[in-house]
């Protein structure tokens, strides 16, 4: 199913929030949080489309290979940690929701308003991979 074309109405809502969160997250950062959260959920789709567009915007192969395991690699600044970390905590959300440690790092970075917008582009990407994956989108296969 093509989500788009079967509720058009709907896909536009979603994707004007989406809009909303990528003029407010630095797109080097909304990179690593799509390609990261799109790991965790397992969205073959939403991982090749991120880490293509991340390369063509200058993100290197290293810090994107270096996703899988970012918080044991030395690829990544505090800022960008701190979005890592709460995109796990959001991503893998559970009943304790985001310790405390993860939030008060993502405030110290950026901010009450900061870390909202942070927020809000973790659960856009996190949306996408579910509509993703509940449609069964397949990446294309290079030829």
């Amino acid at each position: 199913m093509d989500f788009s074309k079967v509720t058009p109405a709907a896909f536009r809502a979603v994707f004007g929030v989406e809009s909303y969160a990528q003029s407010k997250v630095d797109h080097t950062l909304l990179h690593l949080i799509k390609v990261r959260a799109s790991i965790v959920n397992e969205c073959s789709f939403c991982v090749d489309m991120h880490t293509t567009d991340a390369l063509k915007d200058g993100e290197t192969t290293q810090r994107l290979f270096g996703l899988a395991a970012w918080s044991e690699s030395p690829f990544y600044d505090e800022r960008e940690r701190a979005a890592l970390a709460l995109t796990d905590a959001v991503t893998l959300l559970g009943r304790g929701g985001v310790p405390d440690d993860v939030w008060d790092a993502a405030v110290a970075q950026f901010g009450d308003e900061g870390t909202a917008h942070v927020l809000l582009a973790i659960g856009m990407i996190n949306l996408w991979n579910r509509l993703m994956i509940a449609t069964r989108k397949q990446p294309e296969v290079a030829a």
